[in-house]
């Protein structure tokens, strides 16, 4: 075997159609597109969402309400899980960094820390924003709390 001996499997290449090269091709004349119109024409593409005449799904359902481009979303956590969470990972301080490495918040993630719950651990935290009543909570079993930017 050579490689100018190497041909396709039987039946698995066909030739391709040949548009518009004569009426005994049985594809002249119009080249299978119909008579006339924009379909028939070089160039034609439909738009997105065309529907044909049929009203567009865009527009046949209403719209409602808005997305807030100045929201800020926080991975929220609550007292009451940072007690369950310390004991299962044994985080000895509740920083973005050790929430990364554990699986818990991604990188880009802002944290935010709720007072729901009670903390008895003493324990570091550097997040991204703080509840007052968590706060006070932390400091309260002999914590710290840093705001990150």
């Amino acid at each position: 075997m050579k490689l100018h001996n190497l041909k396709p499997a039987k039946g698995s290449t066909q030739k391709e159609k040949r548009l518009g090269r004569g009426e005994a091709s049985g594809k002249g004349g119009t080249s299978t597109k119909g008579n006339k119109g924009g379909q028939s024409r070089a160039g034609h593409k439909n738009k997105r969402a065309h529907e044909g005449g049929q009203m567009p799904i865009q527009r046949r359902i209403p719209k409602r309400g808005f997305k807030n481009i100045s929201r800020v979303d926080y991975k929220v956590f609550n007292l009451g899980q940072i007690e369950q969470l310390v004991a299962k990972y044994n985080l000895s301080e509740f920083t973005m960094e050790a929430l990364y490495i554990n699986g818990l918040a991604s990188r880009t993630d802002l944290v935010k820390i709720l007072g729901s719950g009670e903390l008895k651990t003493k324990l570091n935290f550097k997040v991204s924003a703080v509840s007052e009543k968590a706060k006070a909570a932390i400091e309260a079993a002999g914590g710290t709390v840093e705001i990150l930017k």
